[in-house]
Formats: C-alpha cells, sequence, structure tokens
C-alpha cells in the first residue's frame, strides 16, 4: 500500500495559503492573462525567487479585450483539434520498459473536496525514493492516454504523479474540452493548489530527492506555470504549451526548460517559441528547444489528427535523456 496523509496534507494547505495564498493568486493571473496574450495590473514578488524584482504588468484594455484574446486562445486550440476524439489508441497504450503499478491515488484535500491523481511508480523499485514527474494532462483532461504516458514514464525509473486539473472531469470532444480549459484559465487558484500539494506528496510522502514537470498542451502552459511557482523543480518539460514571453515573469525560472514545439502549430506561432527561447538565453537560463517541420499542435498525442509519429518518438527519446541527466544525474 502506498502511503498518503489526507490531515497533515490540509494542515500543510492552510498554512501555505496563510503565508503565500496572496503571492500565488497574483502570479497565477498575471500567468494566465499573459499566457493569452494580454497584459494585467498585478505585482507579484516569488518569495525571493526573482532576486527582489516584482512581475509587474500594467494592464490597459478593458476585460471585453481580455476576454477576446482568452477566446482566441481556446479557438486556435479548437481549429487545431478538430476532428479529433481522445479515444487511446494502440500506439498511445505503449508498454513501459520495466513492469510498473498504477492506480488512483487521493493525496490531499481543497476546501473539503479530495484531489486525485493517478500515481505510477515501477513494481520493483530500485530505490524507495526514486525522483519524481509530475505530469500534467491536455485540454482533454486525465483520460487513458495521460495514464498511460504516466505509466511509461514510470517505467523509466520514477515516481509519477498524472495530476488532474479538472476535478474528475474528462472531455470527449473538442467543444467540451475548450470548456473546461476555459473554467481554469478564468480560476486559475485551485490549480495552483493543486501542483503545491502534488510537489509536497511526491517529496515528502515519497521523499522524491528530485522533481521534474512535464505537460501538454495545456499542460505545457502548466508545466512553464509550475517552475515559477514552485521553488525546487529540477526539471520543466514543455510539449506545445502556451508560452510566457515577458522577461521579468521568466526570470523567476530556475530548473532548465526543454521544449517541444511544431512548426504548423497555429495555436503557438514559430515567432512566439524562438522569442522564448532568445529571452530565456538572455536571462543565461538553462533551455533547449526543439522545432519540427511539418507538424503541428498536438503531435506526439497518437490519438489525436496531428499525430507525427517520428517526431512523437524523436520528442520522447530527448524527453528521456533529460530528465535521465537533470533528475538522475
Amino acid at each position: 500500500m502506498w502511503p498518503f496523509r489526507l490531515i497533515s496534507q490540509q494542515q500543510r494547505y492552510r498554512s501555505w495559503r496563510s503565508l503565500g495564498g496572496l503571492f500565488a493568486v497574483a502570479l497565477s493571473l498575471a500567468l494566465m492573462f499573459q499566457a493569452c496574450g494580454s497584459p494585467v495590473n498585478e505585482t507579484a514578488s516569488n518569495n525571493g525567487q526573482n532576486n527582489g524584482q516584482s512581475i509587474d504588468q500594467t494592464a490597459d484594455t478593458p476585460a471585453q479585450t481580455t476576454d477576446t484574446k482568452t477566446n482566441g486562445t481556446l479557438n486556435a486550440l479548437d481549429k487545431e483539434h478538430k476532428g479529433d476524439e481522445p479515444i487511446a489508441t494502440p500506439a498511445a497504450m505503449a508498454e513501459p520498459t520495466v513492469p510498473v503499478v498504477g492506480e488512483m491515488v487521493e493525496y490531499a484535500t481543497i476546501d473539503g473536496q479530495a484531489v486525485m491523481g493517478y500515481l505510477a511508480r515501477p513494481e520493483t523499485p530500485k530505490s524507495d525514493a526514486l525522483p519524481a514527474i509530475m505530469a500534467i494532462h491536455e485540454w482533454w483532461g486525465l483520460n487513458d492516454n495521460i495514464k498511460a504516458i504516466a505509466r511509461r514514464l514510470a517505467g523509466e525509473g520514477y515516481t509519477v504523479l498524472a495530476i488532474d486539473l479538472y476535478g474528475g472531469q474528462v472531455a470527449s470532444d473538442p467543444e467540451q474540452a475548450k470548456e473546461l480549459m476555459r473554467t481554469v484559465m478564468d480560476n486559475p487558484g485551485p490549480a495552483q493548489d493543486n501542483l503545491t500539494l502534488a510537489d509536497e506528496f511526491l517529496t515528502e510522502d515519497y521523499s522524491a530527492p528530485k522533481l521534474g514537470v512535464i505537460g501538454w498542451c495545456f499542460g505545457g502552459n502548466w508545466a512553464l506555470r509550475s517552475g515559477l511557482l514552485l521553488e525546487n523543480l529540477d526539471a520543466i518539460a514543455i510539449y506545445y504549451g502556451q508560452l510566457i514571453l515577458q522577461p521579468e515573469a521568466l526570470d523567476g525560472l530556475q530548473a532548465p526548460v526543454i521544449g517541444f514545439f511544431g512548426e504548423d502549430d497555429s495555436s503557438i506561432p514559430v515567432e512566439d517559441v524562438e522569442n522564448f527561447e532568445s529571452a530565456l538565453n538572455r536571462l543565461n537560463k538553462p533551455v533547449e528547444i526543439h522545432l519540427y517541420a511539418g507538424a503541428g499542435h498536438a503531435f506526439a498525442n497518437p490519438s489525436g489528427n496531428n499525430y507525427e509519429a517520428e517526431a512523437a518518438e524523436d520528442a520522447w527519446k530527448k524527453t528521456t535523456a533529460f530528465f535521465a541527466e537533470q533528475l538522475k544525474g
């Protein structure tokens, strides 16, 4: 039986809310609207992560403009996923390199509600304290595809927690996915709380010596946000997630970043990817970006129409090598 503590998690959650809640809410708003291309009037000090600097963005546009740009992001994703059905395919269900065990677990509570995730580990771990990875789902939710990827990652020698930011809901079509994603974008606080508690669960309950995060699409953006929210991350892997481009915000990143994008992704312009890489290079932040010619959004999802097997396999090899270097080295 894998251990998890509910009462102590709730106690830690309350402590975190009292000490860091104000900052977390301000940061979540800044990142949410910036990721959608909108400025926001928020100032936040990152508990020292930004070396005393603040994330200060001044909003000159009305709320209607913010809504319009948020809708623009969602509509671009809707276009990229047109006709997709998130049904697990044989390619999506690829077996891990070693036997693993996985199950849904309750690892915390927020406002009296259970926080669930899918936990996967090697069946015969080499150590009781494996490095850990948080996996953040696409806009579809925590479905069978993401659980299969969690198991595949666990087979590389990690404790993997696939986080659910939709509260148990899973989309079956792009329209439903768009509305679920909008709900989180409109109120990102609970998602931040979830990530913070997932971090504590893995580092305290499973004694993970190092911690990484990976996310796809919607989850790719949240993987990047995690690097600004969580102080102890050691590696960040982004698959075609909306990017934060402001140097003031990116200066808070401490963990190395690897990113995978398709040149034909209409929802994330190549210019944004290049500007993101340039901004991190100017800040002397470790970053490795891979752009795939002829690939669109969600090129690594075997259940989607944009699946590109060659690009997906290359990205997977680079991802596992990156995590091995950063989390096991």
